[in-house]
């Protein structure tokens, strides 16, 4: 084999071929996330899902789908997201059995912000950054959560040093919102969330076969390289410390 189809066959490698690497334990962590999957959808009204269509995210969904839990999934689409994270959106709108609803930014306020600010501001400060996360992500965020008693989310304890203590339900906020928040992949691997792909060929997004591991806005995503850490595509200008878009961050 040349060097040229050798470099194109590791390109086209699939993310399931190179992740997909089951814990010991999966089978009884899979059950337990269908446990309590089970559990918030019979103790918690309204609950729903937050999407960012990423490999975490796709598996809650297929399991809310499977386990025919009425759970609706709602996405964030901020308006500078990915050709191929848009075209699974569509795809997942026509295929899930869980309503998929799309919350999308204030028109008026992202042109205000664009007008002033320009295009490309979110390299310009970490402040900018995080007013466009505002506009894009926060607000209509808040709007997705208006009247949730809970909701699900993708977070993993491996993700980042941020997230190494993400519990699998997280009541930190019930006092102040009301809002409960379930992780039920917390204690998963990207290893076990590639098995679990695999094995039950769920969609996803093509981004990952090109070394996405975490996909966000175009923009402020890009590939990594072998070494890097799991998030280190995500505003890779900025620090290490700064690298959350507020959206589970606590005030």
């Amino acid at each position: 084999m040349s060097l040229t189809s050798s470099l194109s066959s590791q390109a086209a490698s699939k993310a399931t071929t190179l992740n997909a690497r089951a814990s010991d334990n999966f089978a009884a962590k899979l059950a337990d996330t269908q446990a309590l999957l089970q559990r918030a959808a019979a103790e918690f009204s309204p609950l729903t899902q937050a999407s960012s269509l990423g490999a975490e995210d796709v598996v809650i969904t297929h399991l809310i789908n499977s386990l025919q839990l009425d759970i609706p999934v709602f996405v964030l689409e901020t308006g500078a997201l990915h050709t191929e994270t848009l075209a699974l959106l569509e795809r997942t709108e026509a295929t899930s059995r869980a309503p998929i609803k799309v919350y999308r930014p204030v028109h008026e306020s992202v042109i205000q912000f664009v007008r002033q600010e320009g295009q490309d501001a979110m390299y310009k400060s970490i402040d900018l950054r995080k007013a466009c996360c505002g506009i894009r992500k926060m607000e209509p965020l808040a709007r997705a959560l208006k009247g949730q008693r809970a909701w699900i989310t993708g977070l993993r304890q491996e993700q980042s040093a941020a997230r190494a203590e993400v519990p699998l339900q997280d009541d930190s906020e019930v006092a102040t919102k009301n809002l409960s928040k379930f992780n039920p992949l917390a204690q998963w691997t990207w290893g076990d969330v590639w098995h679990y792909i695999a094995t039950h060929n769920v969609d996803y997004n093509p981004l990952h076969d090109q070394f996405f591991p975490s996909i966000g806005c175009a923009p402020c995503t890009r590939a990594i390289s072998l070494g890097e850490e799991f998030r280190a595509g995500r505003w890779w200008w900025e620090d290490e410390a700064a690298k959350e878009c507020g959206l589970h961050v606590k005030k």
